[in-house]
């Protein structure tokens, strides 16, 4: 049988080099020209009002600018990514943002200032940028938009991998069937009925154990929505399962699709005698496991049966094993 050739998009999330250099290379564009477009503009508009600056003193202000903006880029990434932003954590998390703006801006206005002083004191040029708190409001009002547009731009490229990819989420569970509806009857004449004979006291009822709460529904199949298609996988197909900040990926025949809840929560959904934790950030199909490869560190590398691998921590790997054997 002849193998599908996967699709760019399926090649693009599966290699996670070529999303890191696809990633680097977008926002290291963006900032390039940037720089180059503020440059020139700045240059332009200080030619414009009269005012006699050294050629290179434009392009030192914002090369400095975003050699700053692409050293916090990882980090607004890790803060975004803590506290994502959704519909349903919006009025949670908006305000967190509105602090890390402020952040953002005191972190920015300080190495900007750092490079340009250096970059002065090189050139052998004094440099006088003017109160701080006067340069930091002036420069929060458009590190503001700043910090918004890197956000937004991180939110649409997350929509659009899970597009790409495909976003899981559990089958609604089937109502109860309704209760079946009494036979009507016609009145008719109430007839005389006997009296009741007596009853004795009853004797006293043994203490009985409250019944155990009834054990919850498991989800057996997923809805997946990808790229306006839509399909069910089963939960027995799930190989191995990881953290990955607001979801869980789910690993399927060689596919991943993100399902949004953090792993603890979805675990308890699923058959414990299935599917057990291996990792914080990891848990696995028992009947998905080939092979456990103990390391020298005193962890373990499970090779699953599609091949692929998932790291089990010395915390798990001792109850793992007899599961498993």
């Amino acid at each position: 049988m002849t193998s599908v050739a996967p699709t760019w998009p399926d090649r693009y999330l599966r290699n996670p080099a070529l999303r890191r250099r696809a990633e680097v290379g977008f926002w290291a564009t963006v900032l390039l020209v940037q720089a180059v477009f503020n440059a020139v503009v700045t240059s332009l508009d200080l030619a414009g009002a009269g005012r006699q600056v050294l050629a290179w003193e434009p392009w030192v202000w914002e090369v400095s600018s975003v050699v700053v903006v692409a050293a916090l880029i990882p980090a607004v990434v890790a803060f975004e990514r803590r506290f994502g932003l959704h519909w349903d954590t919006l009025a949670r998390h908006l305000p967190w943002h509105v602090l890390g703006s402020v952040v953002y801006c005191t972190l920015h206005l300080a190495g900007m200032l750092a490079l340009r002083h250096a970059a002065y004191a090189m050139l052998d040029t004094p440099y006088r940028p003017g109160t701080w708190w006067a340069a930091w409001g002036y420069e929060y009002l458009k590190d503001v938009r700043t910090y918004v547009l890197i956000v937004s731009t991180l939110v649409g490229y997350r929509f659009l991998l899970l597009r790409l990819q495909g976003e899981a989420r559990v089958l609604d569970a089937p109502e109860p069937a309704p209760a079946p509806a009494l036979a009507a009857t016609a009145p008719g004449p109430a007839e005389p009925q006997p009296a009741p004979p007596p009853v004795a006291p009853a004797a006293p009822e043994p203490d009985i154990p409250p019944a155990p709460p009834p054990t919850p529904a498991r989800p057996e199949r997923f809805l997946v929505r990808k790229l306006r298609r839509e399909f069910l996988i089963a939960a027995a197909d799930i190989a191995w399962l990881q953290a990955e900040a607001n979801y869980v990926g789910l690993h399927v025949n060689g596919h991943d699709y993100l399902l949004r809840s953090t792993l603890t929560d979805f675990l308890a959904q699923l058959d414990p005698a299935r599917f057990v934790r291996v990792h914080r950030s990891y848990a696995v199909n028992l009947d998905a496991i080939a092979m456990i490869e103990p390391l020298d560190s005193g962890d373990a590398r499970l090779v699953m049966k599609d091949g692929s691998t998932v790291p089990c921590s010395r915390r798990y790997r001792d109850g793992l094993a007899p599961r498993v054997g």
